[in-house]
């Protein structure tokens, strides 16, 4: 089995994470289903005291992977940026929004983050 991709930990250290194997759970799927969306860059992961860890504002509050995290995900990598530098973004506060972007997800702002991640590609 090839190793979990992991990214630079430029997250505040408050910031809720959940371990890989308390996001199944959270998910209801499998550890293996988990890494599959790792390997896949529809999840990021950050790691701490050699434990691997996965924002929790990545999920819904019913343990469902937001919808928009890949595609910001996906957008910003086309984008060339790394994924320490698309946590920076998603984790950020912006007085634009207001707020981060990536807690804009979960509500109305959703498609402007998605319209923002766009324009930063380019």
């Amino acid at each position: 089995m090839s190793s979990i991709p992991v990214s630079k930990d430029v997250l505040s250290p408050d910031e809720p994470l959940l371990a890989i194997p308390d996001v199944a759970e959270r998910m209801g799927v499998v550890v293996t289903k988990v890494h599959h969306l790792i390997r896949d860059h529809q999840l990021l992961v950050v790691q701490r005291d050699e434990v691997k860890y996965v924002p929790e504002r990545f999920l819904n509050e019913d343990g469902s992977l937001n919808r928009f995290v890949p595609g910001v995900i996906a957008l910003l990598s086309d984008g060339h940026y790394t994924d320490a530098e698309i946590l920076e973004y998603l984790f950020t506060a912006d007085d634009s929004l207001p707020g981060r972007p990536v807690d804009a997800l979960h509500g109305h702002l959703a498609r402007e983050v998605m319209r923002r991640a766009q324009a930063m590609a380019l």
